[in-house]
């Protein structure tokens, strides 16, 4: 008899004859871990051998996998070839050094150990007291940013503020508009979010639009200030105040400005302190976000683009974008912490303890849209100390270098025009109708047609956009594999593509 009274063969628990399942033995991790490293290692060794756009069709992957999953465990390597085989086939690869589009999604050696870390410990980090670490380090690392980018100490937990990581700038923009509704709301006594108005420029990250209306805001109430080449498609700060003048005197309510350094069409900087001026008069939230051009910052040549950082609610930039980190990684300061506590506390039975209640800790389920949150901060941790402040800096200017190497090589050929002045590392060029034929269509048909020739070939992959009604080509340098050699060998595409398309034009818009 068992100790529980039962034979072995009436035992309510009978025995499996199949070997016992152990998700997470030590010693199997160690091996099948060292197997996926020794795997991404040669897919990073082996990236530039594949096109840098996908070139399959849609719903290809349903057709090749299995319509349920497997009933009988299968080895690693029959995975690892199907990933080589159906997988990797499908991928856009974003680490590529021919990419060129978008903005760069940046990675390194250091960032990789602290996501393995990350994810090692799998620690949940909602409250100080589930994991002081968590909680701690991230603190630490906000403000060690905040310092490089000489931050005012009202944005650090040194001073009266302090900052948090979130996963997207998305949720960066949200969190704070929220803080800043219900701070309004109270402040003019009701709870009616019809009149409340929040500001932006035509070249304001869609996600913005997206973020006022989860936070409640009319999308009739949502301004999206023209910009024009005029002003380098910055929001101009006249046009700003003369909208706001106008909603007040329809009795509607400024509530939140976002201005942006180094917007996703061109890179262009708003003035923050003459925004702040009419954002100070109007009793606004004025958030910043500088997701891609903010990195650039901890540079001294580039700091002048936070001007007036002192004068603002908060302030919002994206590691991954530039900072080596992996995605995804959005850091946010505010000055005021205690209105996100305010707006976005929950403070549930089964989450209650004396060092939350005493408010001596910092809670950061109370400054996200969430509760979980993972260990994020020893990635930006790890990069910090692996690096050194000298090694980012010098990280950011090779991609400046390589940016302003083609922007002259676009400014060297007679066919092609810079559209708008480069900032940072992206260039906005379009091959100029004038240098085709007499029978060239329009100069939008004319660059569609190049950028689809360029990114068909695998060989580069850039991006459009349209600002002032011009469609011009984005080139965008910061990938972290990438060399000027890869730079060079792009424009030597884009120029073979250019020869083409132009050939084409003069034989009447023939397929090519």
């Amino acid at each position: 008899m068992g100790s529980l009274g039962f034979s072995h063969d009436d035992s309510p628990f009978p025995q499996s004859d199949q070997q016992e399942f152990k998700p997470l033995d030590p010693e199997e991790f160690r091996k099948q871990a060292h197997q996926m490293v020794d795997f991404i290692a040669d897919y990073y060794t082996k990236i530039e051998s594949y096109p840098v756009l996908s070139q399959v069709q849609p719903g290809y992957l349903r057709t090749r996998l299995p319509q349920n999953a497997p009933y009988r465990p299968e080895p690693l390597d029959t995975i690892f070839n199907d990933i080589n085989r159906h997988i990797i086939p499908g991928m856009t690869h974003w680490l590529s050094p021919k990419f060129f589009a978008f903005f760069p999604a940046t990675v390194s050696t250091a960032a990789f150990l602290g996501e393995m870390l990350c994810t090692g410990f799998n620690s949940v980090g909602f409250n100080w007291l589930s994991s002081p670490a968590v909680t701690e380090l991230e603190m630490i690392v906000m403000d060690w940013l905040a310092n490089m980018l000489k931050l005012p100490k009202t944005f650090t937990f040194a001073g009266t503020g302090g900052g948090v990581i979130q996963n997207t700038t998305s949720e960066a923009v949200l969190v704070t508009l929220i803080a800043a509704r219900d701070k309004a709301l109270e402040r003019i006594g009701t709870d009616d979010t019809r009149n409340l108005v929040v500001y932006c420029s035509d070249q304001t990250h869609s996600t913005f639009t997206k973020a006022s209306k989860l936070a409640g805001i009319q999308p009739r109430n949502i301004r999206s200030i023209p910009t024009s080449i005029d002003n380098e498609f910055s929001l101009c700060p006249v046009a700003l105040r003369r909208a706001v003048r106008d909603d007040v005197a329809e009795g509607l309510v400024p509530l939140y400005l976002c201005a942006t350094v180094g917007t996703t069409s061109t890179t262009a900087v708003d003035p923050l302190e003459q925004l702040a001026d009419v954002a100070s008069d109007y009793g606004m939230w004025f958030h910043v976000d500088a997701a891609y051009g903010g990195s650039a910052c901890i540079c001294p040549e580039f700091r002048h683009y936070l001007n007036g950082v002192e004068r603002v609610d908060s302030l919002s930039l994206s590691p991954h974008k530039w900072l080596l980190s992996y995605l995804d990684c959005c850091c946010l300061w505010v000055k005021k912490p205690d209105l996100l506590v305010s707006a976005l506390s929950t403070n549930p039975e089964y989450l209650k303890n004396k060092l939350s209640e005493s408010d001596s800790v910092v809670d950061y389920k109370d400054w996200q849209v969430g509760t979980g949150r993972r260990f994020k901060s020893l990635r930006l941790w790890l990069v910090l100390r692996s690096y050194g402040v000298e090694n980012l800096q010098s990280h950011i200017r090779s991609d400046v270098r390589m940016a302003k190497k083609f922007e002259w090589l676009v400014r060297s050929d007679p066919r092609f025009e810079v559209v708008v002045p480069r900032r940072f590392a992206l260039v906005c060029f379009r091959l100029n109708p004038d240098s085709a034929s007499e029978s060239s269509r329009s100069s939008e048909s004319l660059n569609r047609k190049l950028l689809d020739w360029v990114n068909s070939t695998g060989k580069a992959y850039m991006t459009h956009t349209i600002v002032g009604g011009v469609y011009m080509l984005r080139f965008a340098v910061g990938a972290t594999l990438t060399e000027e050699r890869h730079v060079i060998a792009a424009w030597k595409v884009i120029e073979e593509g250019a020869e083409a398309v132009m050939r084409s034009e003069m034989l009447g818009g023939k397929k090519l």
